[in-house]
């Protein structure tokens, strides 16, 4: 059901607001983070700096928004591929979702940097906002993923480990929808995405282009390499190609 219908203010409020977000991205991409100003963005939307600052109290706001957005693109784009998973077969999910992660990354290289590169100087991310909200909703469908792959009583390789190994408000978003996770199964999350983020990293970064022709094929091997580690078996690739897996 439609929700409630925006006023025509609304609408220019929020057509402005995606506008300030889209230009500062790419002041960001052409000079880096310390290329942000709202200043600067005002005088180039022809604003004044006052009318600005009624749409983003301070630079970190504006950053936190974008950041939220970026995640938000992100886990739209995995979600829709686990609905387009085959049911009941962890190891296609998997995959699946890998393949999603870096076509997703390779379309979107700056918001990509954004978020994974490295940390933005003078920006404080608030504790337990919106930013720590959006990025945790990528790491559930993971932990789903993994809690639905993994054989029960599964224990990691170096455990077993405790929550107080990880993050709290982690362990608190995750704890409110996944009543089975474990911090074993959680630490093998972290250590999937750890297989699934790294070669996206080098591809994004241009440090694969002087040693594979073909990145996506490299990126498809490890996912299935990745499903073989964990003792799954059937047909992988994806709803579009499936590919045999053998042990």
């Amino acid at each position: 059901m439609a929700g409630p219908k925006q006023s025509r203010r609304e609408r220019l409020r929020a057509e402005t607001a995606a506008e300030i977000k889209t230009i500062a991205l790419a002041h960001m991409v052409e000079g880096g983070a310390a290329a942000l100003s709202l200043r600067a963005i005002a005088r180039e939307m022809g604003m004044t700096a006052g009318a600005i600052y009624s749409y983003f109290d301070t630079r970190d706001d504006l950053i936190t928004a974008l950041i939220v957005d970026v995640y938000t693109s992100l886990a739209d784009r995995l979600e829709a591929a686990h609905a387009g998973m085959r049911d009941g077969d962890p190891a296609d999910g998997i995959v699946a979702h890998g393949l999603a992660y870096r076509d997703w990354a390779i379309a979107n290289r700056e918001k990509f940097q954004l978020v994974y590169g490295a940390p933005l100087p003078e920006y404080h991310q608030p504790e337990n906002g919106p930013a720590a909200a959006a990025g945790h909703r990528v790491c559930r469908m993971l932990a789903d993923l993994i809690g639905a792959a993994a054989p029960a009583g599964h224990e990691e390789a170096g455990g077993p480990y405790d929550w107080s190994d990880f993050d709290p408000r982690l362990v608190e978003s995750l704890g409110e929808s996944h009543l089975g996770l474990t911090p074993d199964l959680l630490a093998l999350t972290v250590r999937t995405w750890g297989r699934m983020h790294g070669l996206v990293t080098l591809e994004v970064y241009g440090h694969l282009r002087d040693l594979s022709r073909d990145p996506a094929m490299l990126f498809r091997s490890e996912m299935l390499d990745l499903v073989r580690s964990l003792g799954l078996a059937g047909t992988t690739g994806g709803p579009d190609r499936a590919v045999p897996v053998t042990a």
